[in-house]
């Protein structure tokens, strides 16, 4: 195989200044819309990139649970590295790859801790096995093997039978990434793509392109 070779043409569309909203998040929204009807695959999977406190970087796909004027919503274990991450360093970046559509979004935030009752209305709207599943899994941590993982399932499911109500883990949670920049990417010919980037100054979004 030669990655050389591995090259896609770009050319499904344009991004001009005159076709984005004047708000990202508005704009975020239509995007997301789109890429919703055009049939992708979960399109509000996002990679989210950390760093720890002494700067090392990690990277992995979350999904997106909420978007309102607050910012992005997602969910997950708070032991996590993820979540440690977090912790030592409350900014992040976040990356959906539309790649179907020759589109890719970039957000860049601050990050805060959602508050219990906001988390308990969502994981009680979650499927009874991705309960089951928050329990039994200590997040990031070794396990002996996939045996030893589904006996921990195995436990909550008894724990919990059929039919009551599961109670969020006191270790999961939710966040908040506050956006404070956004990247609007269409692919164009020649490698010459669109770049139009957000920057928030004050209480307003200053809009600029750039350079692909």
């Amino acid at each position: 195989m030669d990655l050389g070779e591995m090259r896609e043409t770009y050319g499904l569309g344009e991004l001009l200044e005159s076709q984005v909203d004047a708000d990202p998040v508005v704009q975020f929204q239509t995007w997301l819309e789109q890429a919703r009807q055009a049939g992708l695959a979960e399109p509000n999977a996002m990679v989210l990139a950390t760093a720890d406190d002494n700067g090392r970087p990690s990277a992995r796909t979350v999904l997106l649970k909420r978007l309102d004027e607050r910012g992005f919503v997602f969910y997950t274990n708070q032991q996590s590295r993820k979540a440690e991450d977090l912790a030592a360093n409350p900014h992040c970046a976040l990356v959906f790859p539309w790649h179907a559509m020759e589109r890719q979004v970039r957000v860049e935030g601050t990050v805060t801790k959602l508050p219990t009752d906001e988390v308990d209305e969502y994981f009680a709207s979650r499927p009874r096995g991705s309960q089951l599943g928050a329990w039994a899994s200590q997040q990031s941590q070794p396990v002996e093997s996939r045996e030893e993982l589904d006996l921990q399932y195995a436990s909550y499911e008894r724990q919990w039978p059929e039919g009551t109500e599961i109670a969020t883990p006191y270790f999961w949670g939710g966040y908040l990434v506050a956006p404070e920049a956004f990247e609007f990417w269409q692919g164009r010919t020649g490698r010459l793509h669109d770049r139009l980037a957000y920057r928030r100054t004050n209480s307003s979004w200053v809009l600029s392109r750039l350079q692909p």
